[in-house]
Formats: C-alpha cells, structure tokens, sequence
C-alpha cells in the first residue's frame, strides 16, 4: 500500500510483545530481548503510535463473567457510499462496544453488543434497523480469543531450541515439555527439593511427569529422573535457571 509505514524488527518485536499482554509488558522487559535500552522501546511505541499503527490499548471483557450479560454479532449490510457515516451512527447505540467495518460486499458492517438479556439484543437490533441498516445474520458470542500476529514474532533461540516443546501463552504465560538430560542440576532432586534450591518457582506448576509408558503425579516428593518428560507450567517467562536446571550438563 503505497504511503505504509515501513517497520523495522525493532518495531515488529515490539507490536508483538504489546500484542500479546500490554498490561503486563515493559519497555525494559522489551529491551532486555533485543539488547537495546528501555528508552529505545519507549519512543519507538510513541513513534507507533503518532504513526496510528497502535491505535488504542484496550481491555478484553468477559461480560458473561462479569455480569451474567450476553454478547452478539450483527452481521449487516450498509450502502458502500454511506458504510463511514452510518458506522458513526451505529457507534452511539447503547450496548454497541465494537464495529467494524469491511470495504466491500455483503455483510459489510460488522457489530459487536452487549445486552442484560434478549430482549435487550432485540433492542439493539430494531435501533440498528431504524439506521436503515439490514441485518443478515446474527449470532451469541461463545468466546473470543485475541492472539499477537505470528509474523512479527521473534525467532526462535538457542534457549527455546534446547526444550522438546515451548509454547508463549497469551498474557505473558509459558508452557515446557522437556526431557530432563542425564546428570542435569534437577537430575535426582524431589519437586520440593527443586524448588528450594530455586531451580522451580513459586509461580511455577509441574503439570505432569512421564517416565514410559508410566504417568507419574507430581507431587512434593516426587523424585525427578534423567529421561523424565516434563511439562511446566509457568505464569511468567520460564527462569533460564530453571531452563539450565533441565538441560545435560555433560
């Protein structure tokens, strides 16, 4: 698209890493993961965002956790010439939390509202209709999952290259299906063993330890052995000393 703003890698890490949790994301956080400074990341986000590549930050809601509420999509259609001007309009109707608009065809107009109950969707939809706007389909919400763009993930490393399976969950998360290495740091130490020595966190979780065709239950005094398939479950970045900790020393 002629006029796009070019990103750089720099740029495209950091959409990724806000992307994923910015809530819980620092510039220093950022920084550390490409080796520049903090300041560096901060003023690549406000350059980000004077360009209007990020555009808004904005909370994801479960409004039937929240309150018991439903959630529905409008699927609609609106004359090309007037998709902008209506789209304004929709955004006033009260229960409308998003819309988005699509450039051409049918079903151009897509429209996301919360309502105490049906009869308050049915509200929305007659006020959608008195906007001269047809309704073609329309559904409840089940879930709605927001996921950063692959594209602009960082490579994989030498840290992640060492472990069987690393998966980056939304929010900042981690999951580690590893093979602990023979004469490994955690090689012989119970779980509790492990975690006083640091070598697990408190924010950590043993999911499940396979030795075989056996499974066995973590459990305090779970003694782990070179062989053992292991998934952890983090609730922030994996340690490196926990990473170590699972590799052959040798």
């Amino acid at each position: 698209m002629d006029g796009a703003f070019q990103l750089d890698e720099v740029d495209r890490r950091v959409i990724h890493a806000l992307m994923a949790d910015a809530r819980n994301t620092s510039a220093p956080a950022i920084a550390e993961g490409l080796g520049v400074s903090a300041g560096t990341i901060r003023n690549r986000i406000a350059r980000l965002e004077e360009a209007g590549i990020i555009s808004g930050y904005h909370a994801h809601i479960d409004f039937e956790r929240a309150d018991g509420r439903l959630t529905n999509l409008y699927l609609c259609n609106a004359p090309v010439a007037e998709r902008e001007s209506v789209a304004a309009r929709v955004r006033t109707v009260p229960g409308v939390v998003h819309v988005r608009e699509l450039m051409t065809g049918r079903r151009n107009l897509h429209v996301l509202a919360v309502g105490e109950d049906i009869a308050d969707l049915r509200r929305v939809a007659r006020a959608l209709s008195s906007l001269g706007i047809e309704i073609e389909d329309e559904d409840l919400v089940q879930a709605d999952t927001y996921l950063p763009y692959a594209a602009y993930e960082p490579e994989e490393d030498e840290r992640r290259g060492t472990l069987s399976d690393f998966v980056s969950l939304t929010g900042g998360s981690e999951i580690v299906e590893a093979t602990i290495g023979e004469g490994a740091p955690i090689d012989g130490l119970t779980l509790s063993e492990a975690g006083e020595r640091g070598l697990l966190s408190e924010n950590m979780l043993v999911i499940s330890v396979d030795r075989g065709d056996t499974v066995v239950t973590p459990r305090g005094d779970t003694v782990l052995r070179a062989g053992d398939e292991v998934t952890l479950f983090s609730r922030g970045e994996v340690p490196d000393e926990t990473l170590a900790a699972l590799r052959n020393t040798a």
